[in-house]
């Protein structure tokens, strides 16, 4: 337990402890009611990442637990495994580095049927462009002065 604690609050897992700490105290605010959970949908669109068709806190909320998962696994199994050395050290370095990069595809494979339970969000991709009636949109052309005079 001592081990966990220690990999948890070491110094290259506390920046991810800290972001884990803040999504918690997020779901926290939702569950009492003054935060909502699609408060930041406005401000990122996550299609581009693969995590579009749920709340932007659902998407990197699952990340941040991913990755601070990955990240504390890593550094504890490093502080059991590894001998004391500058290897090690690297080793220890580079693991809160690599595992969000890590927990990205892992997220996008969470996320993926979620996004089944909210039906209401926008899909990702060309359909999402695409009307009622299944066609997309025709593009205006831009107003130019000699349009305006007439």
């Amino acid at each position: 337990m001592r081990t966990l604690v220690t990999a948890a609050t070491g110094l290259p897992t506390l920046l991810l402890t800290t972001a884990l700490a803040a999504v918690v105290c997020f779901w926290l605010l939702v569950a009492v009611g003054a935060a909502d959970v699609g408060t930041f949908d406005r401000d990122i669109d996550l299609r581009a990442w693969r995590l579009g068709g749920v709340p932007v806190s659902v998407a990197l909320s699952v990340l941040t637990l991913l990755a601070w998962s990955a990240s504390v696994g890593a550094a504890a199994l490093l502080a059991v495994t590894a001998a004391p050395g500058p290897g090690a050290g690297l080793l220890r370095l580079a693991a809160p580095s690599v595992a969000p990069v890590a927990a990205w595809p892992l997220t996008c494979l969470f996320v993926r049927p979620l996004h089944r339970l909210r039906p209401d969000e926008p899909e990702s991709g060309p359909a999402a462009d695409a009307g009622p009636d299944g066609r997309r949109p025709a593009a205006r052309a831009p107003r130019t002065s000699r349009d305006r005079a007439t």
